[in-house]
Parts: structure tokens; sequence; C-alpha cells
């Protein structure tokens, strides 16, 4: 198995256990499954993306933000 295809797997597992816990998810201010945001990390090469949590005031998550990173050249 591919160290890449391991490492998507758990962020699929990790995301899926946020979304049966009833946590929003979202890519870029746009809602997203955790299927979508593990296949968003799939084919993003030239940049990644940087999460965003949203806690409240238990220190719960109470959303994930996922922002893309664009490099600057």
């Amino acid at each position: 198995m591919r160290v890449e295809s391991k490492a998507y797997r758990e962020l699929f597992t990790e995301l899926s256990e946020y979304e049966r816990h009833g946590v929003p998810m979202s890519i870029d201010g746009e809602s997203a499954s955790p299927m979508q945001i593990a296949e968003a990390h799939m084919v993003k090469e030239d940049s990644g993306y940087m999460r965003d949590y949203i806690w409240d005031e238990d220190g719960n998550v109470e959303e994930l933000c996922f922002h893309e990173i664009k490099s600057v050249e």
C-alpha cells in the first residue's frame, strides 16, 4: 500500500468521525463531505489545505473548515 493512500484513508476516517458527531465541514466556504475533502487533498499537488477548527465554549470542535493554501511565486 502506498503511503499516500494510507494517509488519505486515515484522513477520510478521521473526518467521518467528525461527521458522525455532527460537526459541519467545508472547503473554501463550501459545505463538504469527508469524501470530498479527502479527494480534494488527493488531487492537490502544488498546494495544500489549512485546517481551521472552530471550538464551542466547552472546548469541543464545533466546525471544521479547510482553506486552500496557494504558493506565492
